[in-house]
């Protein structure tokens, strides 16, 4: 069997496991804000540039398998691009063990691979300016140049942290005299304009609309004392979401390449280091950092791991590692949709969609007041639960892009959804925003494995004032 035969088949077989999965389980909570808040097309949004939402419109439906077919899709076409990126620096054999391990890292292989999240597009921007760039840096010209620059467009307007790969390159070139003398040349600076050009929508929207996504993930970085455990604790964290399998020869490959590696070692190093090290040194002071978000980084340690596995061949350990990972899709999905257990906070409730809320909220003929949720996570779920229909907003500060959602009319009655607070909570919360706010039965309604899910219900009556969100316009 040829690398291009296997390459086929890894692809076939990859993403037919993904729609399979994709199939089973519900949008999760970040699926769900994302898809219910990207109904309304826009050039920005709060939380990150707009590509993942615009991708939306290619699904046709709200259907948890029709809105995530286009990132898988689009995984599809990134493992191709693993294995040419990994092919134009060393050989097929070694891009087929990259794209291999590749697939099989959870963090890529599964959440990037198949969710709603702008990880996927970023990936695939990253890998076409990578690939431009092998090709233009022994060869320059103009149509690899602005290759470069349209993927690292398409990157920066999927997720911000694509910067520092970004900031990578330009290290590189400084920093190896092999290439250096291209900073002379235009075609390093053809490829910034272009990039900047296809990032100038989020640039646009954010003018206009106070930074205020570059201040919220700016802000992300922040924190109130020192940890000096927190590095280790990202580390571990990383390493997990890797397989620490995969994430130990991956920095044995790293430390190579920054010691006595070629060119092609130090370039995929300078790629990788950025966003590696910085969440670590942040996680000094901030307890805030998510373990995927180094994510850039890693995803150029493939090429140089998959040149390493090429050279032993541990099929064993593939074998057994697929054997995990599809053992624990399969686990999920069980536990997911036939849970045997009663929890008080269920959290598998975040994996599954709440849609049968709809119908029950219609018996009683609530659908007729305006909506809101406690925060923005259950407003995704609730909104995309209701399929925009009434229209849902945010009774909390952080209210991420319900923060742009219509306001409601002084004077208005507000159905408040709320599936984990108490009735002391909500009117302890929000007394001072309405005339009464009047407890009603709870909203019960089956979801699959589960006898029945309560979510408690409140009629604010007569709203006197804004809410929240409204204060930070």
């Amino acid at each position: 069997m040829t690398a291009g035969q296997g390459l086929a088949g890894l692809i076939a077989v990859s993403t037919a496991i993904r729609l399979g999965f994709a199939g089973a389980i519900g949008l999760g909570v970040d699926e769900s804000y994302m898809v219910a808040s990207g109904r309304v097309l826009a050039w920005g949004y709060f939380d990150h540039p707009p590509l993942a939402w615009w991708m939306l419109e290619l699904a046709g439906n709200d259907s948890a398998i029709a809105v995530r077919l286009p990132f898988i899709a689009l995984f599809a076409i990134s493992t191709w691009l693993m294995f040419r990126l990994t092919a134009a620096l060393y050989d097929e054999r070694a891009g087929l063990w990259a794209a291999l391990a590749f697939n099989l890292s959870p963090v890529f292989g599964v959440s990037s691979a198949s969710w709603v999240l702008p990880d996927g597009p970023m990936i695939c921007g990253l890998l076409i300016m990578a690939l431009c760039l092998v090709r233009g840096l022994e060869k320059p010209n103009a149509a690899d140049w602005i290759g470069v620059g349209v993927g690292a467009g398409l990157a920066l307007l999927s997720k911000y942290t694509a910067v520092l790969p970004i900031f990578g390159v330009l290290v590189y070139l400084f920093a190896v005299p092999r290439h250096r003398r291209l900073l002379r040349s235009p075609y390093p600076w053809l490829a910034l304009v272009v990039a900047i050009e296809v990032f100038s929508p989020v640039l646009i929207w954010n003018a206009s609309h106070d930074w205020i996504s570059f201040a919220f993930q700016g802000g992300r970085a922040g924190g109130a004392r020192f940890n000096p455990l927190g590095p280790l604790t990202v580390l571990a964290g990383e390493a997990l979401f890797v397989l620490p399998w995969i994430w130990l020869p991956m920095m044995l490959v790293l430390w190579t390449a920054l010691r006595r590696g070629d060119w092609r070692g130090r370039l995929l190093a300078s790629m990788a280091v950025g966003p590696i090290l910085l969440f670590v040194v942040l996680a000094l002071w901030s307890p805030r950092i998510l373990f995927h978000w180094a994510a850039a980084g890693y995803l150029f340690l493939f090429p140089l791991l998959g040149v390493w596995l090429a050279a032993r061949q541990p099929r064993l350990l593939a074998g057994a590692t697929v054997g995990v990972v599809v053992a624990a899709a399969v686990a999920a999905v069980l536990v997911l949709r036939v849970n045997p257990w009663s929890l008080p906070n269920d959290p598998g409730l975040q994996a599954l969609d709440w849609t049968p809320l709809r119908g029950a909220l219609a018996e009683r003929g609530l659908l007729g007041h305006r909506i809101a949720a406690p925060n923005w996570s259950d407003a995704g779920k609730i909104d995309y639960a209701l399929g925009g229909d009434p229209a849902v907003i945010c009774l909390n500060i952080d209210a991420r892009q319900y923060l742009f959602a219509p306001a409601p009319v002084v004077g208005d009655d507000i159905l408040i959804i709320a599936p984990r607070q108490s009735d002391a909570r909500i009117r302890a919360d929000y007394a001072g925003m309405f005339a009464t706010i009047e407890a009603l039965p709870p909203v019960v309604f089956a979801l699959p494995g589960r006898p029945s899910v309560s979510f408690g219900l409140f009629l604010g009556r007569r709203l006197h004032r804004g809410f929240p969100a409204l204060q930070h316009r």
